[in-house]
């Protein structure tokens, strides 16, 4: 099975949860991921731990909301391995 549009489908889900939070916070989490990693928002599938950091930092004490509302998106894509190893680093 093609990873692609799941892997796809989670970034649009993050992306879409990030940007109902505001621009500014949105704009900010884009910027650190550029000057701290050198990478895109897409390139946090590969690197969730990149985006953890970067997410924390931005949203501090409403980090577990955030991973909570992209969670919500999820669906049937919740039971994918990938996905779930995505989200076990992104919680731990």
């Amino acid at each position: 099975m093609d990873p692609e549009p799941d892997k796809i489908a989670l970034i649009s889900y993050v992306e879409l949860v990030l940007m109902r939070k505001g621009d500014v916070n949105y704009h900010r989490v884009l910027a650190k991921l550029g000057s701290l990693y050198d990478c895109k928002i897409t390139d946090c599938y590969d690197h969730p731990d990149y985006l953890k950091i970067v997410l924390k930092d931005v949203y501090k004490e409403d980090y577990d909301s955030v991973i909570s509302q992209i969670h919500s998106y999820l669906g049937d894509l919740e039971n994918d391995p990938a996905i779930i190893a995505f989200f076990k680093i992104m919680e731990s």
